[in-house]
């Protein structure tokens, strides 16, 4: 696969070298590490997101030298502090210049669209049904990263379920005709523009100036996502409908990999997987949570209270998501993905889903 639009081979290269300049200076910045075997380079998820800061920099900086004994120690920066965007890094990982990184798999659709089947938008409704939506995909998933790119899947990690902000009033799905939305996903961009409602790419950071500005009037991201970064404070009502999970592969550059101590591999396909199960754990909590925190409600406990009027769930919203998934979301993603990953969607994911598709 070769770098999309506007990702040469040299931006490429500028690029990984920025996030290694950034990886060393988190490096020099804490006391020097005791020798150590091996020293591994790790390009996170998202800065200042509670599956960042209480998972995986913990994991990795803490966990892995007790893991170890010392012989392995690891150095991690966020990748939107690495000069990194999320549709790049899959690509600099490829090179070899990060031998590890959490990629957000909607953005690295813009690569490769395949590996945006696992989280379509209007998909996956509820925790349930986005685990059976990996469970059934994670093989291809784990295929397509190794044949076309030659990186390892080690773990798959979610965040909070991806619901609706919005500024003004809104009692329905029917109501963000006309609106500007922030979107993060060509596949949220195709829901948003089936119900009438004008997309706009933004990146997570510029969220809450966007809708400061006015340039959006409402957006998708994470409940408990939305939360920490004050999304209460600039909007009045919130959907609960989840909309996408943000899923992302934590993954490893296949020379990188196959460079690693045995033992360290050994411990590394043990730990990673409690790792994933912990962070799916705290992405069910947050979803539920998060959605408290943001109405004031009393099951708010980490987060900070706002006061939003959540949407009702209805079964003609439910019946909208269904109908815009099978007669917008899928038919333009299988365009941009081709026939043949269609068909492979069609006999795992679709058929775990239950969806009646012609």
């Amino acid at each position: 696969m070769i770098p999309g639009p506007g990702l040469t081979m040299d931006r490429l290269r500028r690029l990984a070298a920025l996030a290694m300049a950034c990886l060393t200076s988190a490096a020099l910045a804490q006391p020097a590490p005791r020798p150590a075997e091996e020293r591994l380079r790790i390009v996170g998820g998202l800065a200042g997101i509670n599956q960042y800061t209480k998972h995986e920099e913990p994991f990795w900086t803490r966990q892995l030298p007790q893991l170890t004994g010392g012989r392995a120690t690891a150095e991690i920066v966020p990748f939107d502090r690495a000069g990194l965007s999320g549709e790049e890094l899959l690509s600099v990982v490829k090179m070899g210049a990060v031998p590890f990184a959490t990629v957000l798999l909607s953005r690295s659709a813009v690569v490769e669209p395949e590996l945006a089947g696992i989280d379509l938008a209007g998909l996956n409704p509820d925790i349930e049904a986005v685990k059976r939506t990996v469970a059934a995909y994670r093989p291809r998933l784990a295929e397509l990263l190794r044949q076309r790119f030659g990186i390892e899947l080690l773990a798959v990690y979610a965040y909070p379920a991806q619901v609706i902000f919005c500024a003004r009033p809104m009692s329905s799905l029917a109501d963000l005709k006309g609106r500007r939305v922030r979107v993060s996903s060509p596949s949220q961009a195709d829901f948003i523009s089936a119900l009438g409602a004008e997309p706009v790419q933004t990146a997570f950071s510029q969220v809450v100036p966007s809708l400061r500005s006015g340039s959006v009037e409402c957006a998708i991201t994470g409940t408990m996502s939305g939360n920490t970064i004050g999304l209460h404070e600039v909007t009045t009502y919130i959907h609960p409908m989840a909309v996408s999970w943000g899923l992302a592969a934590f993954v490893a550059n296949g020379a990188s990999w196959a460079a690693l101590s045995e033992p360290l591999r050994q411990t590394l396909s043990l730990e990673l997987p409690k790792l994933e199960q912990r962070i799916w754990a705290d992405s069910e909590r947050e979803t539920i949570e998060g959605l408290a925190c943001n109405t004031g409600a009393p099951a708010c406990r980490t987060g900070t209270k706002g006061h939003m009027k959540p949407v009702a769930r209805t079964e003609t919203d439910e019946r909208r998501r269904v109908e815009i998934l099978q007669s917008s979301v899928l038919p333009a993603w299988m365009r941009r993905c081709g026939e043949a990953c269609a068909v492979t969607w069609r006999q795992t994911v679709g058929r775990a889903a239950a969806l009646d598709l012609h």
